[in-house]
């Protein structure tokens, strides 16, 4: 579980203004839209990235949402979650937000994309192109921004499986599908970072 004096300086680093890029299901670039536009009512499909990050002991590094969060606060999810912004490349923007979250300067490795789509409550929706990444960190890195993030915890693949397959756990639906899909379809991508 975090320690507190491992946080990172409280900071601002996004907000529903902010320009993100609108796509097609081919993932071609439609134009922009606002953070807080693309997620209002069913959400408007825009372009996202969610980075897995791994310790040298295969440890996942998952997050809990902070209480201020928009859509799915409180509930666990994969290590950083974000978009790129409107003129930003994708490794551009997963450089940025993995520092802005979490403190980390690490190379990251592209494994698939895919389009969901997932509503909570009466709140607004995620429909996202989204843009899955895996790379390595270490424990003593690790600075989380508590604007962004509650807590954190390292965990073993297996247990990873357990909290996902748990419908009782508070847990992000993207991170659930994600992770079950590098279970299933990307399997040797993801025993290169979960074997120590």
């Amino acid at each position: 579980m975090a320690r507190p004096e491992q946080a990172g300086p409280a900071r601002v680093v996004s907000s529903d203004a902010e320009a993100l890029i609108l796509v097609d299901e081919h993932d071609r670039e439609l134009g922009v839209l606002s953070k807080g536009e693309c997620h209002d009512g069913e959400g408007i499909l825009h372009r996202a990235f969610s980075v897995f990050l791994f310790d040298d002991q295969g440890r996942l590094l998952i997050q809990q949402r902070a209480p201020g969060k928009r859509l799915w606060p409180g509930y666990w999810a994969n290590s950083c979650c974000s978009h790129p912004r409107a003129g930003e490349t994708m490794a551009e923007a997963t450089a940025r937000r993995v520092e802005e979250e979490l403190g980390v300067v690490t190379d990251l490795e592209f494994i698939y994309k895919f389009r969901y789509q997932a509503r909570y409550k009466d709140l607004g929706s995620e429909h996202e192109l989204c843009w899955v990444y895996l790379g390595n960190t270490r424990p003593e890195q690790v600075q989380p921004n508590p604007e962004e993030i509650a807590a954190w915890r390292f965990l073993p693949a297996t247990e990873v499986d357990s909290l996902v397959a748990d419908p009782d756990q508070p847990v992000a639906p993207w991170f659930r599908m994600e992770w079950q899909t590098l279970r299933q379809q990307h399997p040797q991508n993801l025993t290169t970072y979960t074997t120590p």
